[in-house]
């Protein structure tokens, strides 16, 4: 399983501040039905990115309940993240988007729709 996210740079240190979180190894897995959803959201993302990569689109801008700001998730760091939440029940701690540039990120909704366009233009083509 490859993962794309940056190595944490407290693995292993006694006195890493993601403690503080509460992340810990002893966390469940993921339900099946949990599995399942991310994994399905993983085979979004790489179609999202397959279509909109070679038009300059980065990744996906998410709204965050906790602060109120817009996230920006490069497709690496997206990819990564659902690829550990799938083999660890968890994604780790990562640094957000150094001043990222808003006019290269879409909302999962654009790309949902925008990947939905693109198979109904396919069946389109297929029926006639």
């Amino acid at each position: 399983m490859r993962d794309d996210t940056p190595p944490d740079p407290f693995a292993g240190d006694p006195d890493d501040p993601a403690a503080l979180l509460g992340a810990s190894d002893d966390e469940p897995a993921l339900s099946e039905d949990e599995r399942a959803g991310v994994q399905a959201d993983l085979q979004d993302v790489e179609m999202f990115r397959a279509l909109l990569e070679p038009q300059g689109v980065r990744g996906i801008a998410m709204a965050c309940d906790e602060c109120g700001e817009e996230h920006y998730f490069g497709w690496d760091l997206l990819g990564g993240n659902l690829r550990q939440m799938i083999g660890a029940g968890r994604s780790g701690v990562h640094e957000p988007a150094y001043a990222p540039d808003p006019t290269h990120y879409v909302s999962w909704d654009y790309a949902r729709g925008y990947l939905d366009g693109v198979l109904d233009a396919a069946d389109d083509e297929d029926e006639t």
